[in-house]
């Protein structure tokens, strides 16, 4: 089939393999274009395409993370690691043949329309036409670096190249950001560094990874399909912390600044423990950077060898021009953070920061792309009545939760009412 035909999906991680199958099982013809040699994206460890560690673990359960046609070992954990969760990865490939249709070591350089279809220009490959896009290759791995004044003269990385501790081993390291993969890291410093400091920016709130043996995210869908309205569950569960757990500041950590549930949950049993244990100093901001030491914002100075900045990641998509996807805010203009509100043709999947797991939230997205992509061929009324939808209509995807405004919740969205509006929308199309 001429590629004037076809889709073009952009990356094989774990959102362009859930819009592979989907498009695939719907009819729908495509290339999956994917830079590395397999599958896997962020969870492909050690690919230039990935920016996990290698003790990393999945934040959120498997129950609420796998895709929802494809559950996980009954052998894997509550958790599983990187290397189980990218195993898992390459059998959801091979169980729905998707190997054969990803085109691998295949990098995009630039998309752009063309005479009403897509321009694609392949690295070594030269330009393809497509009938439309699905851009799917993550937001995870351009790293957004802090704007600190004055100089370091020791060694300054990224969380996104923190691999393994032995770069730790002996060290005074200093982690700055106190988001998941910043509080894994001071952890693992702990345990091998000569000294670890963890600058925060404001207190949070830290949720166990289980419960009573369960993992957390499970109690908290319970209240969720119980239908407790957002105080009660926040009451419920600030009673619960409190009871089992104390306050933050019981293990030298700050004051929270902002209620339960208004950042991205911080899952982490350990970094409290060590806290506690003197072996994490928190710090507030950093000041100034002075040589080999650093200054903070309450006047303190420490010596440092080491800095890892777990700061976060930008959006970006360097292969497509920031005025095809409406960009405003901080972030493209699309419906449910999907759907180019104008175009037909051009789709982001997995651009969400979902307060559980993920990857069953992009399936439901490639279900909803299918059928309007569908029901659009077929000239069905139900795609006259969802572009009108797609163009207007803007959700309050917090679902009534005010989140504390930073880079880091430009994505953020409430999985539980988010995911009732996929399937309401996926039945209303078929």
């Amino acid at each position: 089939m001429d590629c004037a035909e076809r889709y073009c999906i952009v990356g094989a991680g774990s959102s362009g393999l859930a819009v592979a199958k989907n498009f695939r099982q719907a009819g729908i013809a495509f290339d999956c274009c994917e830079r590395e040699d397999d599958v896997g994206g962020n969870w492909y460890y050690g690919s230039q395409a990935s920016s996990v560690y290698r003790s990393a673990h999945l934040i959120s359960s498997k129950k609420l993370t796998e895709y929802p046609d494809f559950p996980m070992p009954d052998a894997y954990p509550p958790y599983p690691s990187q290397r189980q969760a990218w195993g898992y990865l390459r059998s959801y490939a091979e169980n729905f043949g998707l190997y054969e249709c990803v085109q691998f070591n295949t990098a995009i350089e630039r998309v752009e329309p063309h005479d009403g279809a897509w321009d694609v220009h392949v690295a070594r490959g030269g330009r393809r036409s497509y009938r439309g896009v699905v851009i799917a290759n993550g937001h995870n791995w351009d790293p957004r670096w802090p704007k600190l004044p004055g100089e370091f003269h020791g060694t300054m990385l990224h969380s996104r190249d923190y691999k393994t501790p032995d770069i730790l081993q002996g060290k005074r390291v200093l982690v700055i950001g106190a988001g998941n993969s910043g509080c894994d890291i001071a952890v693992e410093s702990a345990q091998h560094a000569r000294q670890t400091l963890l600058s925060m920016r404001r207190g949070y709130h830290f949720l166990p990874k289980f419960v009573r043996g369960k993992p957390v995210d499970l109690c908290g869908e319970t209240l969720l399909r119980l239908g407790m309205p957002l105080w009660l569950r926040r009451a419920a569960m600030r009673l619960a912390l409190r009871l089992l757990f104390g306050s933050p500041q019981d293990y030298r950590l700050p004051t929270p600044d902002h209620r339960l549930l208004e950042t991205h949950p911080i899952l982490n049993s350990q970094l409290p423990y060590y806290s506690g244990h003197g072996k994490i100093d928190v710090k507030p901001d950093v000041a100034e950077l002075c040589g080999q030491r650093v200054r903070f914002a309450d006047g303190s100075v420490e010596p440092v060898d080491l800095i890892v900045c777990a700061t976060g990641y930008k959006l970006s998509f360097p292969f497509i021009e920031r005025r095809h996807l409406d960009w405003h805010n901080g972030r493209p203009d699309l419906y449910l953070n999907v759907f180019h509100r104008r175009r037909d043709d051009l789709f982001v999947a997995g651009l969400i920061q979902p307060d559980s797991g993920q990857w069953g939230l992009v399936d439901q997205q490639a279900q909803l792309i299918a059928r309007f992509i569908r029901a659009s061929r077929d000239g069905r009324p139900s795609a006259d009545r969802f572009r009108r939808l797609k163009r207007t209509h803007r959700p309050d995807l917090a679902h009534g939760v005010r989140y504390v405004r930073s880079p880091r919740h430009l994505l953020e969205v409430e999985h539980f009412a988010y995911r009732r509006r996929l399937r309401r929308l996926i039945a209303q199309l078929s």
